[in-house]
């Protein structure tokens, strides 16, 4: 059970925790909606809870609740730009599809 992230991604985190000058990590999950079924979560996280999964990828936090994780093991969260759009990318070797938008998954 592992999340990871690529270098360009931990630059990106580690830069917004920087500015934000607190937190433990980041927090990512899943949540039901949209049109496929689930959408990932993805914020700043404050506190670990006893129950969550913490991983360490290129010195950033990862911090995910025991429901996400069924979801989300094996993830590699990536940052790129694509044209006039940037933002982050989870590569998610668990999804077997997507809705039209990109915006939710099934697993």
């Amino acid at each position: 059970m592992a999340i990871s992230l690529t270098d360009t991604a931990a630059e990106r985190v580690q830069a917004f925790l920087a500015n934000r000058g607190a937190g433990e990590g980041l927090r990512l999950g899943v949540r039901t909606t949209g049109c496929s079924g689930m959408a990932y979560v993805l914020e700043f996280a404050d506190t670990v809870e006893p129950e969550d999964h913490v991983f360490e990828s290129k010195g950033v936090r990862i911090i995910v609740d025991p429901k996400s994780m069924v979801y989300m093991d094996g993830t590699e969260l990536d940052y790129g730009k694509e044209g006039l759009n940037e933002g982050f990318k989870f590569n998610n070797p668990n999804v077997k599809d997507t809705c039209g938008c990109g915006e939710s998954f099934t697993v």
